[in-house]
């Protein structure tokens, strides 16, 4: 619940001090469950948007402007009834609930100044935007419950608005120490758990942040704390709570390796990657922004995904069937000396004989072989003789077949990967044409299409040299072969999939730190991404060769260095 009180109060503050007192200059409704507001105001002009949505309700202020339909919902309509042209002349955020209430003036068809409220409640599945008048009845709303879908609360035109309470929650800005040690300090559950069914409006985000900077273990029970972690537990939230009051705030947006992973409307101190902002709605569109469209690339790949992911479980069922007849020819070596010894002492061996006790002479042990007492001795030797070269070009034939399925797993595992750490539906399409082009889709055009690599990504280190990441096999190649020098560095995973990386020297001596951000780019670009180390290949590129007719991506190098590389690239710069 990244979406909790305190980021609403964070909003409604900034919503105070740009878009209070502006007059509502459009209304539209671009998507079903989302509305957008414009507000002139004596600094200019705002776009407001609220939605609605099940799965991400938002609210923030925005610069960029969104198409409506040709035909505006009715919805709408009724708001551009009530409300144009009218004037904001409060904005709250009633018992710090997830809930803000936007309350306009405006004339109505007689002349006669009224109020309404447009109310947005960003509840999960059950958020809403309702129309009431000054006297808390619902003109409409833009998802209709009926008492059938709910026995709480019915919201519907005529009907009465209000809040359900459904816990016994309290608002944290009227809570004092008394109350702090009735409820939290009571309770023989965890401290973070103990403040979230303590108090509205705070996320277990939230709560683990005040255990952090009061120095208490989030999970400790909270009726067993002493009287030190009470107090610093109690000053923190008391802390938190004024900055709230007197609207200090300071936007905060976490990320995982440049990915955002979290955000709040206060300083999260107990992470180390964060970026703090100066609004909380340019936040909030960063973040969102960001997280839509790896959502978008994910969704896009999963055909992809699909087709790759079965080829690599036959080639797996393969693999495993071959390893099997590669065991099943163990005995091959044995048949072997079997028919040697038998021809060397097939003179001694008596006839009709059914086994035959003789001296290996390749390690000076005594065996018994088992004989067929139909067969002479030679016809028992040639009879070996035939088990082992059966075996033999089993062997053979198996070992060849293990090392192509074991090409392929790596090459599908490097497609995998591919699409991991792709960040455009363009890397998408090149992944794509290249299972086209190496035959694991049909192509449903006719003839031949030419692979065309977009850009890799490209970081700057710490001691400014250029360094280049591959996003799929079609780039690896083209940055390997085409992009890199001879005196360039080259860098992989060590025996995993990965990107090639290519560390620019410009014929410059390269730092220590450099080859560690590099080592790091590549270790981080691999499968072994969700790992704090992992081992990397580095070379000079003039010593990676590529076999002829390898698949894209493949490639060999018989010297190199390696070193052991952090996964974190979060301090690495990235143009």
């Amino acid at each position: 619940m990244a979406f909790d009180g305190i980021t609403i109060s964070s909003i409604v503050n900034e919503l105070n001090n740009t878009i209070n007192g502006g007059r509502l200059y459009k209304i539209s409704q671009p998507e079903a469950d989302e509305i957008m507001l414009t507000i002139k105001t004596q600094s200019g002009q705002y776009r407001l948007v609220l939605s609605a949505n099940a799965s991400l309700p938002l609210a923030y202020l925005t610069d960029d402007n969104k198409p409506s339909p040709a035909t505006a919902p009715n919805f709408c309509m009724l708001l551009r009834k009530h409300l144009n042209n009218g004037r904001i002349i409060s904005i709250t955020q009633p018992k710090f609930e997830r809930v803000i209430d936007i309350e306009a003036e405006h004339l109505n068809e007689l002349g006669d100044l009224c109020r309404k409220h447009i109310i947005a409640e960003f509840m999960g599945k059950h958020s809403n935007i309702i129309l009431c008048d000054d006297n808390n009845t619902i003109l409409d709303s833009i998802k209709h419950i009926s008492a059938q879908t709910s026995s709480v609360r019915e919201v519907l035109p005529g009907r009465p608005y209000f809040i359900p309470n459904t816990s016994d929650k309290i608002n944290p800005l009227e809570a004092d120490r008394k109350h702090f040690d009735e409820t939290v300090f009571s309770k023989p559950v965890p401290v973070v758990k103990a403040l979230l069914s303590s108090y509205t409006g705070i996320s277990t985000c939230i709560a683990e942040e005040l255990a952090y900077r009061a120095g208490v273990d989030g999970g400790h029970p909270a009726n067993c704390l002493d009287e030190p972690m009470k107090d610093a537990l109690y000053n923190v939230f008391d802390a938190l709570m004024s900055d709230v009051r007197n609207g200090i705030y300071h936007p905060d947006m976490v990320t995982d390796n440049g990915v955002p992973a979290e955000f709040a409307a206060v300083k999260l101190s107990m992470y180390d990657n964060h970026t703090e902002y100066d609004s909380i709605s340019r936040l909030i569109i960063d973040y969102y922004r960001q997280k839509e469209i790896a959502t978008r690339i994910h969704q896009k790949s999963v055909d992809i995904r699909r087709i790759v992911t079965t080829h690599l479980e036959r080639a797996y069922k393969k693999l495993d069937i071959q390893e099997k007849q590669i065991k099943d020819t163990e005995k091959k070596d044995k048949y072997r000396i079997y028919g040697e010894l038998l021809t060397t002492y097939a003179y001694s061996i008596p006839a009709g004989s059914k086994e035959y006790e003789a001296l290996n002479y390749y390690d000076n042990t005594t065996i018994k072989i088992p004989l067929d007492n139909t067969l002479t001795p030679i016809e028992n030797a040639n009879k070996y003789f035939a088990r082992y070269n059966k075996l033999k070009r089993t062997y053979e034939a198996g070992i060849r077949l293990i090392q192509e399925i074991t090409e392929e797993i790596s090459y599908l595992e490097s497609i995998i990967n591919a699409i991991e750490i792709s960040v455009t539906e363009a890397d998408l399409a090149n992944i794509k044409e290249e299972l086209i082009e190496t035959g694991y889709i049909k192509r449903t055009v006719k003839g031949k299409h030419k692979i065309t690599a977009n850009k890799p990504m490209h970081f700057v280190s710490s001691d400014g040299f250029d360094i280049y990441v591959g996003k799929n096999n079609i780039q690896n190649d083209e940055l390997t072969f085409k992009t890199g020098n001879g005196n360039d560095w080259w860098f992989h995973a060590k025996q995993m999939p990965g990107s090639h990386v290519l560390l620019k020297t410009d014929g410059k001596e390269v730092p220590d730190r450099t080859f560690e951000e590099a080592a790091s780019l590549a270790a981080y670009y691999s499968k072994g991404r969700e790992q704090e180390k992992v081992e990397v290949d580095y070379v000079l590129k003039k010593e990676v060769k590529k076999p002829a007719g390898a698949k894209p991506g493949f490639v060999v190098y018989y010297t190199n260095y390696s070193m052991v590389a952090d996964t974190d690239i979060s301090k690495i710069k990235q143009l």
